[in-house]
């Protein structure tokens, strides 16, 4: 980390090394990591894996090609990595951690492959793993290579036309197994086989599915799929599908066959299955899966394979008799214990990503998952061999943090090994390394966060809501408000760090930042969360105003008549729907970010369960529904100041959207803008394009409410620091 800012602002954001999910070595003494930096004097992005030595606190360079991904331990010595070629192959190399400068190319893969995975079968052999586009006749797709077609068009028979924010072709994701094998000190690569080949199925999923969508064994692999029998663009079922033999990995030159994939039937189930994994000792597997077809945002429920042999014997862990569950949380993964009798679960609580300790028994009341370890963001969770949990996190303020989870000391009454004096669901973790001193590199702290709450709309609820302050916060000044809503619905504001919408950002230009969690909001039990379901203009909107009225009676610090609200995805809906009702006339100004401004325009999406589960049918079977939560039928009211920002490559929520918010804007005469990104998303990724947002986006909101113009404000430290210089 080479960057030390006094102040933090979107150049120091976007420019700071972006460090991935530690991997550690089996007793956590050497951990892996890639990094990223982007120059905006140079105009380039510097990509580096390096390994960092925990006693000594050294890094040390493995490779800064840019062409290197996926660094990987095979045992404790030796590296892997995959490399691209520029003809579009993938190349297996292997070096040791002693001697960086020397790697074998022990493998060659025809095409480019991603997402991978090993698992040691014995001394000398590893399964391999990755994912890879396959052609229609399961051969692994080269797009370098491709025959070009001689027209651009393309005629489709069903859904989907486009996902995410590309059109679909005949190729489809592939997982393609092999073996490596060490013979006289050197390693070898099998050729690879497509395990889906001739099956129609698809992993992992798109269009961000990746290596939680499948495992591997000694004895073979476990995978989620989109049914085939079902259309993807009204579904969201997927399916458990599990491919085992005890001579899986056999074969002199690798793997000589894979047993058809066997689907795993879960009865009442009908929702999507994700996260499968096997025990260390491969003979039990688990995943999740959600009980309504339909629904993206349905709970997942944990399942237990308690004997691979039998995979359709599973068994529902933390059964309900009416089938929503004992547990009133929704885990996003899940990681065994080295000694394969118990898990970790992932999940969010109360705006974090914490960390569940888990072991199944078969008995009438089971135990519930003990909270032990409480987020910031939880990212990632790796057991070593000896049973303690190397943990990679963020939080607000920290874009990286690398810790240990001791587990050694049994909490009274529980089956799980915890730290020591611990008696409740909380614990302390063993610092490792923190990519930016815990925020002190961006003049950040954490007393620059806070939480409040406030009684909801709904009967009995209460609403979070954290509270960013700036880093030269004092308590007898006012700041104006800076409300943000986050996408979704089903979604949260969790303490963790983006680059996208960092509250922190926004905090250091002179706001308070408030970002709540109204109804239909994760991670505070699924009733909370299901509440949204035909309320997109109403629970939420409520739980809004009533916030703004308890921050405007209850923070004194707060400036509620110098106010500015932004939002996202569905926060930018929740834009256009309060521009056409009272509490729009609150604000000095409005940032839409890829938002709805006609709900009939949902139909020119990809996914069209998403509004059908939510609006509550189809725009033919359920118009009034449709209309009754439509922000363009209320567009007479707009009247607030209005920022418009909407890409091209946005096929979630087209660019019609953005493009008629902005017309009726400017036709009813409404001080606004238009921003648009030819080449973003539903999100904007590319460093330049997300600086030019943030200049934009501050710009907008800090002439309003009296703060300095952020690129004059840029302008003149600039011109300050050239001064001093000379």
């Amino acid at each position: 980390m080479t960057i030390r800012a006094a102040k933090f602002t979107p150049e120091v954001m976007l420019s700071a090394p972006r460090r991935s999910a530690g991997i550690p070595n089996s007793d956590g003494s050497k951990i892996l990591y890639s990094v990223s930096t982007y120059s905006f004097d140079e105009h380039s992005k510097k990509s580096e894996i390096r390994m960092l030595d925990v006693e000594s606190q050294q890094t040390s360079l493995i490779t800064d090609s840019p062409l290197a991904r996926s660094p990987t331990w095979l045992g404790d010595d030796s590296i892997l990595l995959l490399v691209s070629t520029d003809e579009g192959e993938t190349h297996v190399v292997v070096g040791e951690t002693g001697d960086a400068n020397k790697w074998d190319i022990v493998g060659e893969i025809p095409g480019p492959v991603g997402d991978l995975k090993i698992k040691q079968i014995d001394n000398d052999t590893f399964a391999f793993a990755v994912s890879g586009k396959a052609t229609p006749d399961g051969e692994l797709f080269n797009p370098e290579k491709a025959k070009k077609p001689l027209t651009s068009g393309r005629l489709y028979k069903k859904m989907f036309v486009r996902h995410w924010d590309h059109y679909v072709d005949e190729n489809r994701n592939a997982i393609w197994l092999g073996r490596l094998t060490k013979t006289d000190g050197k390693f070898k690569l099998s050729e690879l086989k497509n395990a889906l080949k001739g099956t129609g199925l698809e992993c992992p999923i798109q269009p961000f599915g990746g290596g939680d969508h499948f495992d591997i064994s000694s004895t073979g692999f476990i995978f989620t799929a989109k049914d085939p029998d079902l259309d993807p663009a009204m579904h969201t079922k997927t399916n458990i599908y599990f491919s085992t033999a005890s001579s899986f990995w056999a074969g002199d030159d690798g793997i000589q066959s894979i047993p058809t994939p066997q689907k795993i039937d879960i009865v009442g189930f009908e929702g999507a299955s994700t996260s499968p994994v096997f025990s260390p000792n491969g003979k039990q597997a688990a995943f999740l899966s959600m009980k309504t077809d339909g629904y993206e945002s349905d709970k997942n429920q944990l399942f237990i394979i308690p004997d691979t042999r039998t995979p359709n014997w599973v068994i529902h862990a933390l059964a309900s008799a009416n089938g929503k569950g004992a547990w009133d949380r929704s885990p996003s993964s899940i990681i065994w214990t080295p000694d394969s009798t118990s898990m970790y679960l992932v999940a969010e609580d109360n705006g974090r990503i914490c960390l569940f300790a888990y072991r199944f028994e078969l008995k009438p009341k089971p135990d519930l998952p003990l909270m032990i370890l409480k987020g910031g963001s939880i990212s990632d969770v790796t057991p070593l061999k000896e049973g303690d949990l190397f943990i990679s996190s963020s939080s607000f303020i920290d874009n990286s943090l690398y810790s240990l989870l001791p587990v050694h000391n049994t909490v009274p009454g529980h089956v799980f090994s915890l730290p020591d004096g611990i008696k409740s669901a909380s614990t302390t973790t063993k610092y490792i390394s923190s990519q930016t001193k815990n925020g002190g590199m961006f003049g950040l702290s954490r007393k620059q966060i806070d939480e409040i709450h406030w009684p909801g709309a709904a009967k009995g609820t209460k609403i979070h809501a954290w509270v960013v302050k700036p880093s030269f916060f004092d308590s007898k000044k006012k700041y104006p408000l800076a409300y943000l809503i986050h996408g979704g619905p089903q979604n949260s504001w969790v303490n963790g760090w983006s680059t996208r919408w960092n509250p922190a950002v926004f905090a250091e230009q002179g706001y308070i930042v408030i970002a709540p969690n109204p109804t239909g909001s994760t991670s505070y039990g699924q009733s909370f969360t299901d509440a949204i379901q035909g309320q997109w203009g109403g629970l939420p909107y409520e739980d809004l105003v009533l916030g703004f009225e308890w921050i405007t009676a209850n923070l004194t610090y707060v400036d509620t008549n110098l106010a500015v609200g932004l939002g996202a995805s569905y926060g930018g809906y929740m834009m256009n729907w309060i521009q056409g009702h009272p509490l729009g006339r609150k604000f000095k100004a409005l940032v839409t970010h890829d938002g709805v401004f006609s709900m009939t325009g949902q139909m020119a999406s990809e996914e069209l369960y998403f509004p059908f589960h939510d609006i509550g049918g189809t725009l033919a079977s359920s118009p009034a529904a449709w209309a009754k939560w439509d922000p363009s039928r209320f567009t007479a009211n707009w009247s607030t100041p209005h920022l418009i920002i909407h890409s091209e490559l946005d096929y979630r929520l087209t660019m019609a959207e953005g493009l008629a918010a902005f017309h009726t804007l400017q036709t009813r005469g409404v001080e606004s803008q238009f921003l648009t990104f030819p080449d973003e998303n539903h999100w904007v990724l590319k460093p330049e394009n997300s600086l030019l947002w943030h200049e934009v986006v501050l710009d907008w909101i800090n002439g309003f409410v009296g703060l300095e113009k952020y690129t004059e404000a840029r302008k003149r430290a600039l011109e300050a620091e050239r001064e001093s210089m000379q």
